[in-house]
């Protein structure tokens, strides 16, 4: 019988869905992109309520405080703390589970791999902390170094996505491992130089539960719950250590098994039996006519449903189930929390010359594409590494200008340094927002002038291929 032009049409998008495999990069920065708009948005809504007539209450909410008690155990913060020491645990949950898939699989995974955008990221960091550091020697606010260290990748990867083609795939990948080497210095920075006081008792706690769960990765444990209650007590045991909370959520996120309950091959062979016995219940006079109908075919699905959940590593499943609250509830939350910060148009001019507010430009906007551009020049032309095919280094600058983006993390990093001087602190944010956004221009605007957009038919070669 021949098919309905409706049937038709449902079977061709089916078959466009079927026979457009996506990457997990290509997920990964469709994701990234949208979060970046998301992120752009909650930042300007801040910035909006927190230079209007509802000012004062803007900033009351995020002082609400909150508690969670069990018996005559009690844990009270504000809002704005559960945002930052709690929620913000995911969001380096999911950085550390990014940042192990790629040591293990992705971009950092051989040292041939990982040398070009490690050494980069080690410009990146260096020089942006230096210039601040020079800007600030000998005073109180020289402990913000590590302001303009990081580069945010959902804007970073938003800006490139918006410049299309200019871009090669191949830079775009280069500076998204950057990010990721960034997050981990961030990180590394945060537990190490952001730690005022340590309390063994709780670091020893901390340690064990640590190695409560290595026990279970390496007993081939590949059920998410018992990684994530050991890492909520990890979290509160860190937060007692004086050491940031957020770090559990890495830590956490490095103890993840990576391996498959199945084989590829015995995996295929249980779908491929599965998928004939599906066909078979569909033929003949008396099968059901539709899906609805056929109970057989629909517990088929429910079974090749469960058989595709099983086969993918643990710390992939994670990945994909945190991609979207994170990118679209929680670091918006973030930004909405963050970045609202009261203008003072007649003091503009004391603002941007203060030492942070100039240490911090000077990091994102010159000292990010200068340490990118010249480590990377050097590892090139050392021979410890070599460029990404179709990749010069006016790509590499490029990416550098974009990689000054640095709101996120730079926000975060701000919060810990000067969360003590509310004046210090909203003139940084002021510095992070106006550098970021400066970041972004000069980097597209380099783009588009050093960069010609490919023509359709090569782009879909390309893709094609």
């Amino acid at each position: 019988m021949p098919l309905s032009s409706h049937e038709q049409k449902t079977d061709n998008a089916l078959e466009r869905i079927f026979q457009h495999v996506i990457s997990p990069f290509e997920r990964f920065i469709h994701w990234e992109s949208a979060s970046g708009l998301m992120l752009m948005a909650a930042a300007v809504v801040a910035m909006v309520l927190a230079n209007s007539a509802l000012a004062h209450s803007f900033h009351h909410l995020w002082e609400t405080p909150l508690s969670l008690a069990v018996g005559d155990w009690q844990l009270e913060k504000s809002l704005h703390h559960w945002i930052n020491d709690g929620l913000m645990a995911l969001f380096f949950f999911l950085v550390g589970l990014e940042i192990k898939n790629e040591v293990l699989a992705g971009d950092l995974a051989t040292p041939r791999q990982a040398a070009l955008p490690m050494i980069a990221a080690l410009g990146g960091m260096m020089v942006p902390a230096l210039l601040f550091y020079a800007m600030n020697h000998g005073s109180e606010f020289a402990v913000g170094w590590g302001i303009p260290m990081a580069t945010d990748i959902a804007f970073a990867v938003g800006v490139m996505a918006l410049l299309g083609s200019r871009v090669p795939k191949a830079l775009l990948m280069f500076l998204v491992a950057l990010a990721i080497v960034d997050d981990l210095g961030a990180v590394v920075v945060i537990a190490v130089f952001y730690t005022e006081t340590l309390h063994t008792d709780a670091l020893l706690l901390a340690t064990g539960l640590l190695a409560v769960m290595a026990f279970l990765n390496a007993a081939n444990v590949r059920s998410p719950i018992p990684y994530f209650i050991l890492g909520g007590l990890l979290w509160y045991a860190v937060l007692q250590s004086g050491v940031h909370a957020t770090v559990a959520g890495v830590l956490t996120a490095f103890m993840i098994p990576t391996s498959s309950r199945f084989t590829q091959a015995n995996f295929s062979k249980q779908v491929r039996e599965l998928m004939e016995r599906f066909d078979r219940e569909g033929q003949g006079a008396e099968a059901p006519s539709t899906l609805l109908a056929n109970k057989s075919q629909l517990h088929m699905l429910e079974t090749l449903q469960t058989g595709l959940y099983a086969i993918q590593p643990p710390l992939v499943r994670l990945e994909h189930m945190l991609a979207l609250p994170v990118a679209f509830l929680i670091i918006p939350l973030f930004a909405l929390a963050n970045a609202g910060v009261a203008v003072q148009f007649d003091d503009l001019a004391t603002t941007f010359s203060h030492p942070v507010v100039v240490g911090i430009m000077l990091g994102l906007v010159v000292g990010k594409p200068i340490g990118i551009t010249l480590f990377s020049w050097l590892a090139v032309r050392s021979g410890l590494a070599r460029l990404p095919d179709g990749v010069n280094m006016g790509h590499v600058f490029g990416a550098g200008l974009i990689a000054g983006i640095g709101f996120t993390m730079s926000i975060f990093i701000d919060e810990l340094s000067f969360g003590n001087n509310q004046n210090v602190l909203d003139m940084a944010k002021t510095a992070i927002l106006s550098a970021s956004v400066l970041a972004a221009l000069l980097g597209a605007a380099w783009f588009m002038l050093t960069s010609k957009a490919k023509p359709i038919i090569e782009q879909v070669h390309v893709k094609h291929e």
